[in-house]
């Protein structure tokens, strides 16, 4: 599985990016409401464990690359998992960032506020 950023159609409201894709290789969206229905759960769960693979193959990587005398074929299967792994957390990342709540116009997120700033 490779993930595709140009490739992923415009997100619509509602819609969730799931961590996987079609046998066909095309993304797959789930319709959900915010209830955490059971596919939303097996999605959090597929996310969480792209994640700690990703931090065990970042791990390999560093390894792989410190290593002096690693050879042609280690540093490609390290650069292979890394860019498996890169691809599945760009896809979090993006399936996640489609969810966050946007702000009205004018309004700024709490966090955006400017330091020291008095609350309005």
């Amino acid at each position: 599985m490779s993930y595709d950023r140009d490739a992923v159609p415009a997100f619509a409201p509602g819609l969730r990016l799931l961590p996987w894709e079609s046998e066909g290789g095309k993304p797959c969206f789930l319709s959900a409401d915010g209830a955490g229905g059971v596919l939303s759960r097996l999605a959090d769960e597929v996310e969480a464990e792209q994640l700690c693979d990703g931090a065990d193959v970042l791990k390999g990587a560093v390894a792989v690359l410190d290593d002096g005398k690693a050879g042609e074929h280690a540093l490609r299967r390290a650069l292979r998992a890394t860019t498996q792994s890169f691809g599945d957390v760009l896809r979090v990342a993006d399936s996640r960032g489609a969810r966050l709540p946007v702000a009205a116009d004018g309004e700024q997120e709490a966090d955006e506020k400017e330091p020291g700033a008095e609350p309005t």
